[in-house]
């Protein structure tokens, strides 16, 4: 199964995909004002390309559980995605994991000049192998 992570933000929101097997999360691309149709609109394209089989979408809830303007914004994104796509779109916890990119991002020096990406993907990246994770904690043993 193929899952597509998102990471929404207000200017610029992150993509990331597994692998056909869950086992890896690895950063695809940034999209511009998603809440816009075009921005939206290209979004769709990256879906039918990647034609994931789950959609997950960070929930940044902050850091006392409550939910706050960011994570209003994402949940009310993740209901407009729903009405554009057959298949399931879940809100997942995504706390600290744009810090966790941010430090991933320094710790390899990456370098937006030199085509490394965008830390909003990273973020995506980061979302889904969490995801990812806590998918292979609840499976039963093979």
């Amino acid at each position: 199964m193929t899952i597509l992570a998102i990471d929404h933000g207000a200017v610029r929101t992150g993509v990331a995909v597994s692998d056909p097997t869950d086992t890896v999360a690895r950063p695809h691309s940034v999209i511009d004002r998603v809440d816009s149709p075009s921005g939206m609109d290209a979004l769709l394209r990256v879906v039918a390309e990647i034609r994931p089989e789950r959609i997950i979408v960070g929930h940044p809830r902050l850091m006392s559980g409550e939910v706050g303007s960011q994570a209003r914004a994402a949940a009310g994104f993740a209901g407009r995605l729903r009405k554009r796509v057959d298949i399931p779109v879940d809100l997942i916890d995504e706390r600290l994991t744009t810090a966790e990119a941010t430090r991933r991002s320094r710790e390899t020096g990456a370098d937006r000049r030199r085509g490394a990406p965008g830390i909003d993907s990273l973020a995506a990246s980061v979302l889904l192998e969490g995801y990812l994770t806590s998918l292979a904690s609840t499976e039963p043993a093979r």
